[in-house]
């Protein structure tokens, strides 16, 4: 089975860029430094994936990134025998691997996974810290270095899919939003090259779009997208059609909802 996952050695190339909201970086810092679990909540595109990826690389620890989905089971995470060659052989899963290196384990959006990841995951988050591999017999002890991280986006939880109470106390909670508007300005300076009268306008259309939110649209414009816009129009797209395809068509399939959120194009973005 092909599995979205990216593994990073920490310490190659630059660390990714990311500006803090507050105090999340001390705090992932303090986690892994006394062995940790954290567990990451915000909507989508907020930066979880991105402020992961930048204290993997801070820390110097390689990271493992698993994007959860509905067919992820167990065996996914920790491993499975193979056939090659005219023989089986063990094939370690992200988690196994991640657990014997001392990385970082990221699992996104895990509520998505099927509930029985968390017979894996209950005795790597409590002060056991092993990983049974039962169809090898074979049990790993977690080093002090590697860290268990998961996210999810809490407005998309529904009796169904949803983190067990039990399951959450297990970890560090930290909680991220959408950033505060000089951020998310510099964000996109940062990363497109756009100027700042034009970042300025596209956080302040943000603003207005995510206002809609639990209102017209399940979610507000995500920094992603505004990326994207920003993207768009410095390679040479009309401003308006840039917004349209990055903000207003990801966000509804609704005819009159992308009418409504155009209006608030034109109100803030120059043709």
């Amino acid at each position: 089975m092909d599995m979205p996952v990216s593994d990073t050695p920490g310490g190659v190339g630059a660390t990714p860029f990311y500006l803090p909201q507050g105090g999340e970086i001390e705090l992932f810092e303090r986690a892994h430094r006394n062995a940790l679990p954290i567990m990451i909540k915000g909507p989508t595109g907020c930066g979880k994936t991105r402020f992961v990826t930048h204290m993997a690389a801070r820390l110097g620890r390689p990271l493992y990134t698993v994007s959860c989905h509905d067919d992820l089971t167990a065996a996914d995470l920790v491993g499975r025998h193979l056939i090659g060659d005219g023989e089986t052989y063990w094939s370690d899963g992200p988690l196994a691997r991640a657990v014997r290196e001392g990385a970082i384990c990221y699992l996104d959006e895990v509520v998505e996974a099927r509930k029985d990841i968390t017979v894996v995951l209950h005795p790597l988050t409590d002060d056991r810290r092993m990983l049974p591999i039962e169809r090898t017999g074979e049990l790993l002890l977690a080093p002090h270095e590697f860290m268990l991280v998961v996210s999810y986006n809490p407005g998309y939880q529904n009796l169904l899919k949803g983190m067990k109470p039990s399951t959450r106390q297990r970890f560090v909670g930290l909680t991220l939003g959408f950033p505060a508007a000089q951020v998310e300005t510099e964000v996109l300076m940062r990363e497109t090259g756009i100027d700042k009268p034009l970042a300025e306008r596209l956080v302040a259309l943000a603003a207005g779009l995510r206002s809609l939110q639990d209102h017209d649209l399940e979610e507000g414009a995500s920094t992603r997208l505004l990326v994207y816009a920003a993207t768009l129009m410095l390679d040479g797209h009309p401003p308006r059609e840039a917004c349209r395809a990055a903000l207003v068509e990801p966000l509804s399939d609704d005819p009159e909802t992308g009418q409504a959120l155009m209006d608030l194009v034109d109100a803030h973005i120059q043709s």
